[in-house]
């Protein structure tokens, strides 16, 4: 009997059983054993009582102090969002433009700090941003600091910017790369400037990479740990590190669980807002 042929749709769904097994094993899976644990009953000396409860997120969300700590994590992360947008366009938009040699080496430069762990990123602003570090010791010479760099939402900020802006870099200039500089050359054409072409047609035509940029920056600046751990020295507090405390410190697993899932849920509808303010401009380049 003639073995039976895989047809093309049976080949397809063949190829993404590892893609679809990955994210059911590692996503899906963590994130329903995260919702469960954030309904059992918390207990300081095992992971949890037996029982379910809603005073988890009770007690999130009916309190004044996680709920200053949830704001002071969104607001940081919008603030990174749009101090990266802020430097990482013209970048991207040099990268995507430019006919010179040099540009793989200035891609290579930008992609660079992703070679290096975080951790040791944060160490090296620790290193310029102390008390007695680099820069206070060059302000110290013309007379002026030390100035109050790190152990604040400056650092904070700082270390933050620094670790995700090629996650906003990357997609803008994959978006002005995919523009046709012939639009740019109409538009000039018929009597725009330089400056009322780059408004009305290339920044609009970039939105693809910016909405997809500034989407990544924050949710990433959302859930980071280890640069407010370490470049805000525990003065700092943001929802990741206040969950971590409960997790490793007062062991309440189900609590710290709720915080998570706070945070999470408030990440997605944050960003259900921004495709919404985003989606007339989308909509006019299709």
């Amino acid at each position: 009997m003639a073995a039976q042929q895989v047809g093309p749709r049976n080949a397809t769904w063949l190829l993404g059983l590892p893609g679809a097994a990955a994210v059911i094993i590692f996503v899906i899976v963590p994130y329903i054993n995260i919702a469960v644990m954030s309904f059992r009953v918390s207990s300081p000396s095992r992971a949890y009582d037996p029982g379910f409860t809603l005073d988890n997120y009770a007690r999130t969300l009916g309190d004044p102090l996680y709920l200053g700590v949830l704001w002071d994590t969104v607001s940081l992360a919008v603030i990174v969002a749009v101090v990266s947008l802020v430097l990482g366009f013209p970048v991207a938009f040099f990268l995507a433009r430019t006919r010179s040699r040099w540009q793989s080496l200035l891609y290579a430069l930008v992609l660079s700090p992703l070679l290096v762990g975080v951790v040791i990123r944060s160490f090296g602003w620790i290193v310029l941003l102390a008390n007695n570090g680099v820069i206070n010791q060059l302000l110290g010479m013309v007379g002026i600091g030390p100035l109050g760099l790190m152990y604040n939402r400056l650092g904070v900020t700082i270390g933050l910017v620094h670790v995700f802006l090629p996650f906003m870099i990357l997609p803008i200039m994959n978006a002005v790369q995919s523009i046709d500089p012939r639009f740019e050359e109409a538009a000039r054409t018929l009597g725009a400037s330089e400056r009322r072409a780059f408004f009305r047609v290339v920044l609009p035509l970039s939105m693809p990479g910016i909405q997809s940029g500034a989407i990544l920056v924050f949710v990433l600046a959302a859930s980071a740990y280890v640069v407010p751990e370490l470049l805000g020295g525990g003065r700092v507090m943001t929802t990741p590190t206040f969950v971590m405390q409960q997790l490793l410190g007062t062991f309440l697993w189900p609590f710290g669980a709720a915080l998570a899932l706070v945070l999470s849920a408030t990440t997605l509808i944050l960003i259900w807002l921004f495709t919404l303010l985003t989606k007339p401009v989308m909509r006019g380049l299709t």
